[in-house]
């Protein structure tokens, strides 16, 4: 019987985890199409200019490991 109540304990954890987390979906407020746009182009800005970044530095590290050996 303990076993049992366990696992009913369990199912019953799970599905209030899963009831909290809708409860709490919904209290989120989700950004319109202006603000996701403008998001999406500060990610894009970013990860270019972090590209590049590295780039360089791989240019650099690349240079000088030629001008060792």
């Amino acid at each position: 019987m303990a076993f049992l109540a366990r696992v009913k304990q369990g199912f019953s954890s799970m599905f209030k985890f899963f009831a909290d987390s809708w409860a709490e979906l919904k209290k989120v407020r989700w950004p319109n199409r202006k603000e996701m746009t403008s998001y999406t182009i500060v990610v894009l800005v970013t990860v270019a200019l972090i590209t590049v970044y590295f780039w360089v530095v791989d240019i650099g590290i690349t240079s000088l490991i030629e001008l060792i050996v």
